[in-house]
């Protein structure tokens, strides 16, 4: 017997994908590109997404810091921060924002409100469908979902960083073996 819920999931990113613009993604993988290192920032699950993101950019060769490991290196001019916010009013991304600004670096966001604070200092918005709980008195969901809390916005911004990075295979002419040649060979 099909799994009903997993269904319901797969059928409403499915309706829902087609929101996403192609100009936005590619905008998002020509920024990262030009980018002199990439840094990625987001809480919660946006923020497990934003991982996933930072390491399939990492297998693509590309110098490339998950904000907050202790690994992380000063972000300078040239450089590209990318954060994942579904209200894009998250607090400590608008902090690392400002400061990547501040220093030259460029911004780009994954976000359900391109209007909010991180859209309006991005560089590069990709609008991404999704009902969050944190919308303003009288704001509008994107989209409405039967799942709980963020769970579209996060699930379609997996989708959308992993999209990004095929765009990024064409445009860079790097195929999945030789991203593999980038993989860890330490677990």
């Amino acid at each position: 017997m099909e799994a009903k819920k997993l269904k319901i999931i797969t059928d409403e990113l499915s309706k829902f994908s087609g929101m996403v613009q192609e100009e936005e993604v590619q905008a998002l993988a020509d920024a990262v590109k030009q980018a002199g290192r990439i840094f990625l920032a987001g809480a919660g699950r946006s923020g497990l997404a934003a991982r996933g993101f930072t390491n399939r950019l990492l297998h693509m060769g590309f110098d490339v810091h998950f904000v907050g490991e202790i690994s992380c290196p000063p972000i300078k001019e040239g450089d590209l921060m990318i954060l994942g916010s579904g209200s894009g009013t998250t607090q400590s991304l608008i902090v690392m924002g400002e400061k990547a600004k501040a220093v030259g670096a460029k911004i780009a966001t994954v976000t359900m409100f391109p209007n909010h604070t991180i859209g309006e200092m991005a560089d590069v918005v990709v609008t991404v469908p999704g009902s969050t709980p944190k919308k303003a008195e009288g704001e509008k969901n994107l989209a409405e979902s039967v799942q709980p809390m963020g769970n579209l916005f996060e699930q379609m911004s997996w989708l959308v960083y992993d999209s990004t990075i095929m765009v990024l295979m064409d445009d860079l002419h790097q195929t999945s073996e030789e991203m593999m040649g980038r993989h860890t060979n330490l677990e």
